[in-house]
């Protein structure tokens, strides 16, 4: 029963049925009920509007039944361990959805046990499933994901982590991101894009829009202080002055079919303007119907086995 804690959990054809399989899933309003009398658990012990709305109604429409868990409810805060919560838990489950705010390591621990398929719904390290759903956008708009080429701009956080990653595993994609000095890719995920692409460097970095290979055909954002986490530096958001992504900054790197993404929630005024979010070039509110459609192929995958 496989885990989806990080996109490296998956191969290339993995990563790609997935993919094709949310776009199928976003266009089928009568979904075959799957996983009629399974359970799937949502343990998140962060706020999450979208995310948890998604994995909720994506378990509900394949069938399953869903008990979900906030920050207080299991003996994890009196001190049961990780492994021993997973254990008890997998004789009930057939699959636990889990939103966390430390690294991916302790949910890998909560996956430990065999009869426990896991799913990241977002560490500080990866957003897995956000990927899948960014991912199932560009291949609804535009079909074949190779020869594109999507701009992120802003903090390579969790979700800037995810993209590079899919990059990696996705022939042909191509990803760059623009982040303020001090707020890009963390190296980790830089030698792991590296090594997981067989050094053909799908991911490329930079802090000026300067360095741009425009056109492209996606620019994406995302909020600047991701799940709430304080930054080192209190002036922080000065940094960030000239990184959103307003009409001007649009028009600088589009092409005709370019689309605008953003993973919500938004902080209008911030990292966009009202003019983008809203706009025509937007695809953000079919990238977040594609959050539960994305679920539903990651659970259906992790639960069967199949997409």
């Amino acid at each position: 029963m496989p885990n989806l804690i990080s996109l490296t959990d998956l191969t290339p054809a993995e990563l790609a049925a997935l993919v094709q399989r949310a776009v199928q899933f976003a266009n089928d309003d009568s979904p075959e009920r799957v996983l009629e009398g399974r359970a799937v658990g949502i343990y998140f012990r962060r706020s999450s509007t979208r995310t948890r709305s998604a994995f909720w109604r994506a378990a509900t429409r394949l069938g399953a039944d869903v008990i979900t868990y906030g920050p207080e409810d299991l003996q994890l805060i009196t001190g049961e361990t990780l492994e021993d919560t997973s254990r008890v838990l997998g004789q009930y489950l057939d699959a636990l959805v889990v939103r966390t705010n430390d690294d991916v390591n302790e949910i890998r621990r909560l996956g430990s046990s065999p009869d426990l398929p896991v799913v990241n719904a977002l560490s500080l390290d990866e957003h897995p499933t956000q990927a899948i759903a960014d991912l199932g956008v560009l291949a609804e708009q535009f079909g074949a994901l190779d020869g594109r080429h999507l701009l992120y701009v802003g903090e390579g956080n969790s979700s800037a982590a995810a993209l590079a990653i899919g990059a990696a595993l996705t022939p042909g994609f191509r990803l760059t991101v623009v982040t303020p000095p001090g707020y890009g890719l963390p190296d980790t995920v830089t030698d792991l894009v590296e090594k997981l692409s067989g050094g053909s460097v799908p991911v490329t970095q930079a802090t000026s829009l300067a360095e741009v290979d425009a056109p492209v055909d996606a620019v994406y954002t995302s909020r600047w202080q991701t799940m709430g986490v304080p930054k080192a530096d209190a002036d922080w958001l000065s940094a960030f002055t000239g990184y959103g992504v307003d009409r001007a900054l649009f028009d600088s790197v589009r092409a005709g079919h370019t689309i605008f993404l953003h993973d919500l929630p938004a902080v209008r005024g911030q990292e966009v303007t009202d003019e983008m979010l809203d706009g025509p070039e937007s695809r953000a509110w079919r990238q977040a119907y594609y959050k539960m459609a994305g679920a539903m192929a990651v659970l259906e995958w992790c639960v069967l086995g199949q997409q």
